[in-house]
């Protein structure tokens, strides 16, 4: 007898999460155990309200849209599940004929997936785990899906405000990146250099204690050698403390909101410096851009989602899928299957060797790590300037 499958997508969204929903729908598709493909439309909360879309029905060409398909076409949430909610899952699948569930999502939504895995063990209803975020902080294995595309975008980015910054070399431009307790994204910035003295000239990460008068120090030296300058920094940035750099501005509930950590430090330099300084936050851009959006990062959400139909059908429960990277001169990736409990919650931030000893720049060991991720090489923004 065939049973339904549900597939949840959690948190934030990615360039490359409907590639993850592309997976998940053409391999149940070919499964001989499933029968319908639902989508929870908004999310986790969208499971207690039983607002399912069945997709099976969709034809391969609109399938295809997904690929290219910035957001998430299924809708997501933050919404915060207690055990009460947990403890109903169960007969609402059970109702719905759903016996194979999946999610999508970052240390959030593993954390959700390890829960509901733990009220359905006994009830014959599988759970999998789809990774899925940008910051690339999902503990055990090699990157998340969604991180590629927004490493790539953070480079670009970075390339064309450094070409714009080397014609007019009169101030300093500080880029502020996503990516919260983790410096992934920050780091990633680096992939922008092609030639000496490209941008990023400085790179912040949030797993150093930020020290202003180095920052300062550091600012300075550069200026007075180039004249233009481009420092990209975490949003996550924190003193020795281990306090924000910028005050909260707001708080409600369990969420506290800090000020642009950009806007902070760009107004150091101009009133302690003397420089002329300005911020840039490309925020959410860096998340959805499909214009930027990885080749690699596509396939291998793509891979992730149909290993989650081909695991949680094969009775597979409480674990997800991960990503290993095969030794070698060659890039390739394997996939495997994680034990959910290693990856709830469990946040995993840059380590030390890919971070300068000054603590103000990446290694080339991360760059050599991270430049597969991003796909293409990013040949377009050498500019005919560099080729004089």
């Amino acid at each position: 007898m065939k049973s339904n499958l549900l597939i949840v997508h959690g948190g934030g969204p990615t360039a490359v999460i409907n590639s993850s929903l592309y997976g998940v729908i053409t391999q149940a598709k070919k499964s001989d155990k499933v029968d319908k493909i639902y989508g929870a439309i908004g999310g986790s909360e969208a499971i207690l309200k039983e607002n399912f879309l069945d997709l099976s029905t969709m034809n391969e060409d609109k399938l295809k849209l997904l690929l290219n398909t910035p957001g998430t076409a299924i809708g997501s949430s933050r919404y915060a599940l207690v055990q009460e909610d947990y403890d109903s899952m169960v007969d609402i699948f059970k109702r719905n004929n759903i016996k194979f569930v999946l999610f999508n999502g970052g240390n959030g939504s593993m954390d959700t997936c390890g829960k509901v895995h733990a009220v359905c063990k006994d009830e014959e209803i599988y759970v999998v785990g789809i990774p899925k975020t940008i910051d690339n902080d999902l503990s055990i294995i090699d990157h998340a899906p969604g991180f590629g595309s927004a490493a790539r975008y953070i480079a670009a980015t970075t390339a064309e405000i450094g070409a714009d910054v080397k014609s007019l070399p009169i101030h300093v431009c500080v880029i502020e990146a996503m990516g919260r307790n983790a410096g992934w994204i920050t780091a990633a910035s680096a992939l922008a250099r092609k030639n000496k003295n490209d941008a990023p000239h400085l790179i912040y990460l949030p797993e150093r204690a930020f020290d202003e008068e180095e920052f300062l120090e550091d600012v300075k030296k550069l200026y007075e050698e180039l004249g233009g300058v481009v420092v990209v920094v975490s949003e996550g940035l924190k003193n020795k403390a281990g306090e924000s750099i910028v005050p909260p501005i707001f708080k409600t509930g369990r969420a506290t909101y800090y000020g642009d950590v950009s806007a902070h430090l760009s107004n150091l330099i101009i009133q302690k410096l003397g420089i002329k300084a300005r911020n840039e936050k490309p925020g959410l851009c860096g998340r959805t851009s499909i214009a930027h959006q990885s080749s690699v990062d596509r396939e291998e959400a793509v891979l992730v989602g149909m290993e989650a139909v081909k695991a949680v059908v094969e009775g597979r429960t409480g674990v997800m899928i991960g990503i290993n990277r095969v030794p070698g001169d060659e890039y390739k990736i394997e996939t495997s299957l994680i034990p959910i409990e290693e990856v709830m919650l469990n946040e995993r931030i840059l380590p030390g060797e890919y971070i300068n000893e000054r603590g103000n720049n990446v290694t080339d060991e991360f760059v050599s790590w991270c430049k597969p991720l991003i796909g293409e090489e990013l040949d377009e923004f050498i500019s005919f300037k560099d080729e004089m």
